[in-house]
């Protein structure tokens, strides 16, 4: 058998797991809710895991950050505030206030520490977003936030960990149906949902409680290499008509945002509403 010293081992699924080499370890600390550690990978560059699992890494977090901000911000065509729940790696902030228009950006963390943590050894993954004076800052659990009463949202973006620990609430049938009480008249959520392949009933779950809450519940899906197990799928709910955006009109947006992409393009976001058979079986 293979000598696994100086690789950390992601056992996320009872059957599969994952192992990446580490070059090197730069930060190895418990707080009071999980434990942070930051290595260096020769592919991945820095590589961000709580509890062994892959948070985000240097090299593909883009793609993740990409497509869970400019699908529902450049399908709703005209948000002005945007709410993220966790993401305290800021690279959800990053991606969202690339957009001119989002005048208000309020990022909800549990974890003050994972916030600093990211800023001091993967700052590249944030890239200035947290000196951004559109961004709110909120240290406080996501789902106490959204059951208080407060200022409504034109995007919710839930950028959570996995449905184990603290991100667990954030996968109940109350949380969504608080979220949606925060969308402003034809806002948008979206979620993370894991990989179908590896964790089809988290899928399954949320498009029940999406289907209950929204006139329009589905998923769409992006391949992010240290996700292991095939794509992943983003929730998305909403009462309003932006699924339906003609391909010309995300074009025309995407071109007046003026942003550069490494995995979103405006044929992307049309496609990945295009779910293979097996997703689609998933969707109750």
């Amino acid at each position: 058998m293979r000598d696994m010293t100086g690789w950390t081992i992601e056992a996320l699924h009872d059957d599969h797991a994952q192992a990446l080499r580490e070059t090197s370890v730069l930060y190895d600390s418990k707080t009071d809710h999980q434990r942070l550690r930051v290595f260096e990978n020769g592919l991945f560059g820095r590589v961000l895991t709580l509890d062994d699992v892959v948070q985000v890494t240097e090299r593909d977090n883009f793609i993740y950050h990409e497509m869970l901000t400019h699908v529902p911000i450049l399908a709703h065509g005209a948000a002005k505030r945007v709410l993220i729940v966790g993401g305290g790696d800021g690279g959800m902030a990053r991606e969202a206030l690339r957009h001119d228009g989002v005048a208000h950006v309020t990022m909800v963390e549990i974890d003050a520490g994972v916030v600093e943590f990211c800023k001091t050894y993967l700052p590249a993954i944030s890239d200035g977003a947290f000196d951004d004076p559109r961004l709110e800052l909120v240290i406080d659990d996501g789902a106490a936030f959204m059951r208080r009463d407060g200022p409504g949202y034109d995007v919710i973006i839930v950028d959570s960990t996995d449905p184990i620990g603290p991100g667990e609430v954030l996968f109940t049938d109350t949380f969504y149906g608080h979220a949606k009480r925060r969308l402003n008249p034809g806002g948008i959520l979206v979620t993370q949902n894991g990989v179908p392949f590896m964790q089809g009933a988290e899928l399954t779950g949320t498009m029940r409680a999406f289907k209950a809450l929204f006139s329009d519940a589905t998923c769409y899906l992006a391949t992010v290499p240290t996700y292991a197990g095939g794509p992943m799928a983003f929730g998305w709910g909403t009462d309003g008509t932006a699924r339906d955006m003609p391909l010309a009109v995300l074009e025309a947006r995407f071109a007046e945002a003026g942003i550069e992409t490494g995995y979103y393009t405006p044929e992307v976001h049309e496609a990945a509403f295009a779910l293979p058979g097996y997703v689609k079986r998933l969707m109750p």
